[in-house]
Formats: C-alpha cells, structure tokens, sequence
C-alpha cells in the first residue's frame, strides 16, 4: 500500500537566532515523501525554506544536498498544488499558513482518497503543552478541522 510521510531533513545551514552560539544546531525542515506499494522510496527534490539550497531526498530523514544549485523550476510549490484541491480546503491551509510538506500530504489523501486521515497544521509549546491543530480529510469535499492537546515530556539537555 502507499504511504505518505511527513519527516525531517537536516540542512547544513544554521537559522539566525543560533548563529552566535558555539556549537549551533542545524538547520531541519518538514518534507513529504511517499513510499510506493512495493516499499520503494520515491526519491524527490526539495529547497531548504532558510537557505535556499537544493537537496536530493532519499529516504526518510536523509538527503544529500547538491552543491550550488539553489534553483530548480521542477519543484513543486504551494500553488501548484493548490489548484487541484478543493477550493475550501486549499482556504483552510492558506488560513493555517501550512508548509509545503502539508499541502502535498493533503493532495496526496485526496488523490489516494485516503479518507480519514489527517495533516498537522500547526503546533505550538507552552509551559510543557503541546497544542496544535489538524484537518482531517473525511471524504472528497468534506472535511474536519480539530484541535490537539498534550503534556509533552521534560527534555533533558
């Protein structure tokens, strides 16, 4: 059967607000990826939202980044997928300002109709509580947009 999955990579950049520590963490973002019914890593491109940079995505949570190249017009963007879904749903995800990997999780529910499941829009820590808020593909044009709460555990540095 295929699965789609929302994973880290990891970039070799460094966000702004790290830069002055000394040992600063890498840079990781969010990319959906699919693995077919024979269990085959569909290999993909993808550009790092901070620095621009190409990576070649090859299997969950690894990529190889391609030197110098910092454009490639065969990525998919937000608007070309938006133009095959619904025109609500495509509305609930500009409201939710979801990343990339999310609307092609919601494309693929729905081209794959996968329904009953559900795409993380967004999440949020406060005080030790994780909150946050899905969409939950339930049919062709319908859909439900739920909330989320859990204590998340104390991480040790």
């Amino acid at each position: 059967m295929t699965t789609g999955h929302k994973h880290l990579v990891k970039c070799r950049c460094v966000l702004t607000q790290f830069k002055k520590m000394n040992n600063p963490p890498f840079h990781q973002f969010v990319v959906f990826s699919i693995i077919d019914d024979n269990d085959i890593f569909k290999t993909k491109f993808v550009q790092c939202p901070n620095c621009g940079i190409i990576h070649k995505v090859t299997e969950i949570g690894k990529s190889d980044i391609l030197t110098n190249k910092e454009a490639m017009s065969s990525i998919i963007t937000i608007n070309d997928i938006k133009s095959s879904l619904n025109e609500s749903l495509a509305s609930i995800l500009e409201a939710n300002q979801s990343d990339l990997a999310s609307w092609e999780m919601v494309q693929f529910i729905c081209e794959n109709k996968k329904w009953g499941e559900f795409v993380v829009m967004t999440t949020e820590t406060e005080a030790g509580t994780k909150q946050g808020k899905y969409i939950r593909i339930l049919g062709e044009k319908l859909f439900k947009v739920e909330n989320f709460l859990r204590e998340e555990e104390e991480q040790i540095p």
